[in-house]
């Protein structure tokens, strides 16, 4: 996990339409960047949904949500229509993001060791730097837990 504290790493992906879209874009908002590791699987679309629902709520906190997996461009496409996602979701089929921001990692499950996205949330701040950060958090909770810190910021 990257240091509270620290710059974020910029980057440059490609959204659900093919556009670029970069860290820089949003210079002066807090941005709330989740990671997660696969459109369309339960966790992730709670996660999702989670986010949604709560997207007035960031919004009125001057906040931008962005979401990043490993999946597709027609991926993202499908699974934002299909979740009604007003957010922004990024593609980084290349992993150099994922890799970035160390939730690119070794995982286990069911005894199975493999590679795979940590679910991780870091809260950047207008200057460009990790304001929060969490590792392996629930999928219904992480969106709660970015917004109480995002208005708490804002009192």
């Amino acid at each position: 996990m990257l240091e509270v504290g620290s710059v974020a790493p910029a980057f440059t992906l490609p959204d659900k339409d093919g556009n670029s879209v970069s860290l820089s874009d949003f210079a002066g908002k807090k941005v709330v960047l989740y990671f997660y590791p696969k459109d369309s699987t339960p966790g992730c679309t709670r996660q999702a949904q989670a986010f949604r629902d709560a997207f007035a709520q960031f919004a009125a906190e001057g906040a931008v949500i962005i979401g990043i997996s490993k999946d597709s461009v027609k991926s993202h496409f499908n699974f934002a229509a299909k979740q009604e996602l007003p957010f922004i979701l990024l593609s980084d089929t290349e992993k150099e993001v994922l890799q970035a921001y160390e939730v690119w990692q070794e995982k286990k499950l069911y005894g199975k060791v493999s590679m795979g996205v940590v679910r991780s949330v870091y809260v950047i701040d207008e200057d460009g730097k990790i304001a929060a950060a969490w590792t392996k958090v629930k999928p219904e909770q992480s969106a709660a837990d970015a917004l109480a810190f995002v208005c708490s910021c804002n009192k």
